[in-house]
């Protein structure tokens, strides 16, 4: 829900800040590296037990991760590698960010470890849905809890120190998102007509001099008409029989 309403216009408002990285020769794919580290650091963080350090860190990893992308469209170095690499490190940093908070919370209950696991595993499952769904060329973007709405809802719960029902609250609503993109995604699927792919079952007749003629269901008629004209041309071709001449009867 962020992503659509806010991405292009904070886009374009870093631009000049893009343009100016991009030429003291900070790349897109380095600072996506940068980001990366810096939810690794945010994991450990929380990991530890400093909460809110670790929202400092989720939010230098937040605006590393909108830099990266001014930087690639600013410097015209924008290409299907670099959002590749981009997606993977997003999903890799989400996942560490939510192994911290499980580590955290092993030290409170045996339990609660698991509820940040399925927030990480809902997590990947969105981005799933919407990269399968545009590989087969549909849309699969939106929802209630998107990754931008998911890092200000743990930076929330980092700050306040209520971080169990935060997350209780991310896998209900990121529940509720997969739920959604998989009908936004459905209902395109059933609006486009499957392609019609005939299945054929093959009967195969036996001709006398072993070879074989397939036939379609469907077709056995005329298949039928072929093989007896086959077989008909074959005996022909052996060229013309001979017959023994008929025996006179001869009277006694």
């Amino acid at each position: 829900m962020l992503d659509a309403r806010l991405r292009t216009g904070i886009g374009n408002a870093l631009a000049p800040v893009g343009r100016s990285l991009r030429r003291v020769g900070i790349t897109a794919n380095g600072l996506t590296i940068v980001g990366l580290a810096c939810s690794g650091l945010t994991a450990w963080l929380i990991a530890i037990g400093e909460l809110r350090w670790a929202v400092l860190g989720l939010i230098a990893s937040g605006v590393i991760d909108l830099l990266d992308g001014s930087v690639a469209r600013t410097s015209g170095e924008a290409s299907p590698r670099g959002a590749f690499f981009d997606s993977v490190t997003d999903r890799v940093s989400d996942a560490v960010v939510f192994g911290g908070c499980a580590w955290y919370l092993a030290s409170q209950s045996a339990h609660l470890p698991v509820l940040a696991f399925a927030a990480a595993a809902l997590a990947m499952l969105i981005s799933y849905e919407r990269a399968r769904a545009e590989g087969l060329g549909y849309s699969a973007k939106g929802g209630l809890m998107e990754r931008a709405e998911r890092m200000v809802v743990l930076g929330v719960g980092l700050t306040f120190n209520i971080l169990v029902p935060v997350l209780w609250l991310m896998v209900v609503l990121m529940s509720f998102t997969a739920i959604q993109r998989f009908v936004v995604v459905w209902r395109q699927a059933s609006d486009t007509p499957a392609p019609r792919v005939r299945r054929l079952r093959l009967v195969r007749h036996r001709r006398t001099d072993d070879e074989d003629i397939d036939l379609a269901e469907g077709d056995e008629g005329r298949g039928l008409t072929a093989w007896w004209d086959a077989r008909r041309t074959a005996g022909d071709s052996r060229g013309p029989t001979h017959t023994r001449p008929a025996r006179r009867s001869s009277r006694p």
